[in-house]
């Protein structure tokens, strides 16, 4: 049984951070600046075929192996999950999130969210990054779906750390965006 949760745990944890990172601030992905292999060198390829990436999904998986802890129980902060309870349509050319009444209300307020920080540049004070409900496992991995982070828009920076970090900010629902994210944060700023 644990076996067979940490496989899906590995196969959930998808996205290449680097792949997404890159997207988001609009420079190519690293494998497609490489230079091709040389022919003696075989392909790599992905356990999908066709070379696809598998698609994150699901709330994400804190392995027990971690020397990071979990995110410690706080009142004062939105469950990640009132964040991950909710369901996906498959379009032809995205997934669309099915919010609950209780991620519509949270639209527009300002709320507080504590989780890991997934940096997307190498500065020690980050304006734009992830949140998490896990810690990443790896350095290329988000350890779940769109659903189990946020896109954090910071009116000031936060210092980067591998302990959970609390932001709070004007909270957003995002039905159609172009990354594929659920939820974003905006002018948000670290609490204690």
């Amino acid at each position: 049984m644990m076996s067979s949760l940490i496989v899906d745990a590995r196969r959930r944890a998808c996205l290449p951070a680097a792949a997404l990172a890159c997207a988001l601030l609009g420079a190519a992905p690293l494998a497609a600046q490489a230079q091709p292999a040389a022919a003696s060198t075989p392909a790599l390829s992905s356990p999908l075929g066709g070379g696809a990436l598998p698609a994150g999904q699901g709330p994400g998986f804190h392995s027990p192996q971690s020397p990071i802890k979990p995110l410690p129980q706080r009142s004062d902060v939105v469950p990640w999950s009132s964040l991950t309870d909710l369901t996906k349509k498959t379009l032809r050319t995205r997934i669309e999130p099915i919010f609950t009444d209780e991620q519509k209300a949270m639209n527009g307020t300002v709320r507080r969210v504590q989780g890991f920080m997934v940096p997307m540049d190498t500065k020690p004070g980050q304006k734009h990054f992830l949140l998490t409900s896990v810690p990443l496992t790896c350095p290329f991995c988000i350890p779940g779906g769109p659903e189990s982070m946020i896109e954090v828009k910071a009116r000031t920076p936060v210092r980067y750390s591998l302990e959970p970090v609390v932001v709070e900010g004007r909270f957003q629902t995002l039905q159609d965006d172009q990354y594929g994210l659920f939820y974003r944060m905006v002018d948000a700023k670290q609490v204690d």
